[in-house]
C-alpha cells in the first residue's frame, strides 16, 4: 500500500498574474489531500473519492489505461485519467499498469485553495512512487499542470501544482523556463477562511483576461512612444509587464475605456508590491518609507503599526491588505459577504487579510504572528460569514506517507 498527500495552497502574493507571465508566490498549507492505493497488475484503473462516499454522490470510476476517455464536465475520474494520459504521452505508459486508489482530502473543492491542482500533483506522486517513475519535484509539478491545462483544457497557470509540489513558499516563474525559487522558511501562521461562496476559475480568467486584452488594443490604436509600444502587445501573456512604468503609462490609460484601464493598472501595482514583499520574504532590509510608497500609507501611521508588532510582518501585512485592496477596487473580484469577513479578521488581529485564488468568494487569508491570534481569528472569521476554515503552518510539499 502506497499514501501520498500534497497540500493546499494559498496564493499568497501577485493573485491573477501567472496568466499574463509575471511571477507568482503561492505558500502550502498543512490542509492536505490523501491518496491510498496499490498497484494491482492489469491495465484497469479503479478510484473511489470517500469525501464523495460521505455525501452520498457518485464516487467511484473506472476505465482502461489502454482506453482512457473522459466523461462529462465535472466528473471527479476525469482528472485522475488525465494525468494517466499526461504520463503516456511522456513515455511512461509502459510502465504504468492497473491500480487502485482512494482519494480522501480535507481541502474544500471551489474554495480558493488549489485542490485540484493537489489532487493532480497527488497522483502524479503516487503513479511515480508505485511505479519507480523516478520523476523529479519539477516534473511532478509540471505534469499536473499539463493534465489540467492540455488534457482538461482549463485555463490555469502553474500556480497551483507548482505550490504544491514543491511546499512552503515559493517564488515561481511563469515564463519559460520557469524557474523556481524557494524562500527562507518562515514562522508566521496563516487563518484560512473558506466564504462558503462557489466560484469557478473557468468564469473569470477568461473575462479579466478579454478586458485586458481589450485595453492593450486600445492602447496600441494611438500614437505611442516606441519605448512603450514595444514593450505592449495584443496578448496579455506576451506584455513585457516588468519593464513598464506607471508614470510612462499613465497619460495614456485615460484615453481607454475605464474598466480595461483598471485591470491594466491592476498588473502594474500588483506586481510592484510583490517585489517588495519578496524582500521581506528573504530577510532582505525593507524600510518603513518603501512600503509607504508603494501601497500609499501614510509612514507615520506604518511607525505606528511597527511600535506595537513585529515588524517585518506588520510591512508584509500591510503590502497583503494593498493587494487586496487591488483586487476589490482596480480587479472587482471582491463581495461584500468577502468584505465583512476580511474586517472582522482585520479587528481580530491579523496582520494583513486578503483573497486567495480567483476571488469572486472562495477563500480568504490572513497572516498572524501565533496560534492565540490565529484562533481569535479564526473565530472572528466564522462569526462574520465564514463557513469553516483553519489555522495553519506553513506546509510541506508532495510526499510519500506510507509504502
Amino acid at each position: 500500500m502506497i499514501g501520498v498527500s500534497s497540500p493546499a495552497r494559498a496564493d499568497f502574493l501577485n493573485t491573477h498574474q501567472d496568466y499574463k507571465g509575471l511571477p507568482v508566490v503561492p505558500a502550502a498549507l498543512n490542509i492536505r489531500l490523501r491518496i491510498k492505493g496499490k498497484a494491482i497488475g492489469g491495465d484497469k484503473v479503479y478510484v473511489r473519492s470517500l469525501n464523495f462516499l460521505r455525501e452520498d454522490l457518485p464516487c467511484e470510476d473506472e476505465f482502461s489505461l489502454n482506453n482512457v476517455s473522459y466523461r462529462e464536465r465535472g466528473w471527479f475520474g476525469n482528472y485522475v485519467r488525465a494525468v494517466v494520459n499526461i504520463l503516456k504521452r511522456k513515455g511512461y505508459g509502459d510502465r504504468i499498469s492497473g491500480v487502485k486508489i482512494e482519494i480522501d482530502s480535507e481541502i474544500p473543492m471551489g474554495g480558493g485553495l488549489g485542490s485540484s491542482g493537489s489532487l493532480e500533483v497527488a497522483l502524479v506522486k503516487f503513479f511515480d512512487a508505485a511505479f519507480n517513475l523516478g520523476l523529479s519535484t519539477r516534473e511532478v509539478a509540471e505534469f499536473s499542470y499539463l493534465a489540467e491545462r492540455e488534457e482538461l483544457g482549463i485555463p490555469c497557470g502553474r500556480l497551483d501544482q507548482y505550490g504544491a509540489a514543491f511546499g512552503g513558499i515559493i517564488k515561481l516563474e511563469t515564463r519559460p523556463p520557469f524557474g523556481v525559487e524557494v524562500l527562507p522558511k518562515r514562522d508566521f501562521l496563516f487563518v484560512i477562511v473558506d466564504t462558503g461562496i462557489k466560484h469557478s476559475t473557468a468564469d473569470i480568467h477568461p473575462r479579466r483576461q478579454r478586458e485586458i486584452d481589450e485595453g492593450l488594443k486600445q492602447l496600441l490604436e494611438q500614437k505611442l512612444p516606441e519605448d512603450l509600444r514595444e514593450k505592449l502587445s495584443l496578448n496579455h501573456y506576451e506584455v513585457k509587464w516588468e519593464k513598464i512604468s506607471e508614470d510612462g503609462l499613465l497619460p495614456y490609460l485615460s484615453t481607454i475605456n475605464e474598466k480595461s484601464a483598471n485591470r491594466i493598472l491592476f498588473t502594474i501595482y500588483m506586481h510592484k508590491s510583490t517585489e517588495l514583499a519578496l524582500r521581506i520574504l528573504r530577510n532582505q532590509a525593507v524600510s518603513a518609507r518603501e512600503v509607504a510608497k508603494v501601497t500609499q500609507i501614510p509612514y507615520e501611521d506604518i511607525e505606528r503599526k511597527i511600535e506595537r508588532g513585529r515588524r517585518d510582518l506588520v510591512l508584509l501585512g500591510l503590502i497583503v491588505d494593498y493587494q487586496h485592496m487591488l483586487l476589490r477596487d482596480l480587479y472587482e473580484v471582491s463581495l461584500p459577504e468577502v468584505e465583512e469577513i476580511r474586517d472582522a479578521m482585520l479587528e481580530a488581529g491579523a496582520y494583513g487579510v486578503k483573497i486567495s485564488g480567483a476571488g469572486l468568494g472562495g477563500a480568504i487569508i490572513g497572516i498572524v504572528d501565533n496560534v492565540n491570534v490565529g484562533e481569535k481569528v479564526f473565530k472572528a472569521g466564522i462569526e462574520n460569514g465564514g463557513v469553516r476554515g483553519w489555522v495553519s503552518f506553513i506546509g510541506e510539499g508532495v510526499k510519500v506517507e506510507v509504502t
